[in-house]
């Protein structure tokens, strides 16, 4: 039987950060998060792996393999050469808790804070009506399964640990799917631009390269919500029509003081030499094994 070399990070923030060598028989069809649980079963049975359903849906079991942010449970191992090593460590863009778990509550607090849906006050939801071609439109970013790649991936987030709020690509593609919607009627923009940090994006589009949905994240979501808040902040004509109309300005102030700041990269201790099969890592805290599911 054909086997697949892996090396898996292990480690918490208290301890030194290792990488660990696995040998893992492979079978047809298996995916990375197959060759986790196997070594959790065999070698390594306090490995911490966050996942779910194991069908790319949840998106649970995000970490990075060979320095790629994927989702495990959909990185196939065949499509790795034979004999190649698989490294697979987590998100480094999050605090780490253990071994492939990362904290990513961030994001949900960053959440809350984005101005809900605002459907006309006088309309009834029995007459709401809109064209399938307006809707269609905002369809594409309800499929993000908030497996929070993007969010990594980010070079804004996970390099420059920015002293001001940036809300990071998935959240910029929340609001786009609230702005573009056809009934809704609050404006964000003064939210996208102090809170939501959107002038830090520099659209590179790397966010788009590792969504497992496809969503054009860059293209669809992003530049157009740039567009709205230059045309409202910094169009010369609309600031001299505003002041001529007697429209007031568009300043939106700066950002809460409350909004949440993106606490940096995950502090990593280097990892100290690569361990071969039978020797165990340094052995993290008990009570804190394998999550089987999003503890979160």
């Amino acid at each position: 039987m054909a086997e697949a070399h892996l090396s898996v990070f292990r480690g918490t923030p208290d301890t030194p950060g290792t990488f660990v060598e696995f040998d893992v028989p492979v079978e047809e069809g298996m995916v990375v998060l197959d060759a986790l649980h196997w070594i959790q079963a065999n070698e390594a049975h306090d490995l911490a792996v966050r996942w779910n359903c194991k069908a790319a849906k949840c998106g649970s079991c995000s970490a990075e393999v060979n320095g790629r942010p994927s989702l495990t449970c959909k990185t196939r191992l065949s499509d790795f050469e034979d004999g190649e090593t698989i490294t697979v460590e987590p998100m480094r863009a999050f605090p780490l808790i253990r071994d492939l778990v990362t904290d990513v509550s961030w994001n949900y607090e960053v959440n809350k804070r984005i101005p809900p849906f605002q459907p006309p006050a006088d309309k009834p939801q029995e007459t709401w009506r809109w064209q399938q071609e307006d809707i269609e439109r905002v369809q594409e970013f309800r499929k993000c399964i908030e497996c929070f790649l993007c969010q990594d991936v980010c070079h804004v987030l996970r390099n420059h640990e920015t002293e001001r709020p940036f809300m990071g690509p998935r959240f910029l593609v929340r609001s786009a799917g609230l702005e573009m919607h056809p009934i809704d009627t609050a404006d964000r923009t003064a939210h996208l631009k102090d809170e939501g940090g959107i002038g830090y994006c520099n659209i590179t589009k790397c966010c788009t390269e590792v969504c497992p949905e496809h969503i054009k994240i860059t293209d669809n979501a992003i530049i157009p919500l740039k567009e709205r808040v230059a045309d409202k902040y910094y169009d010369p004509i609309q600031i001299v029509w505003r002041k001529l109309s007697g429209k007031g300005s568009a300043d939106g102030g700066q950002a809460d003081s409350g909004a949440p700041v993106f606490p940096g990269r995950s502090e990593r201790a280097a990892p100290a030499d690569t361990e071969t099969p039978g020797k165990a890592a340094p052995a993290p805290p008990a009570g804190d094994a394998s999550t089987n599911g999003d503890p979160d």
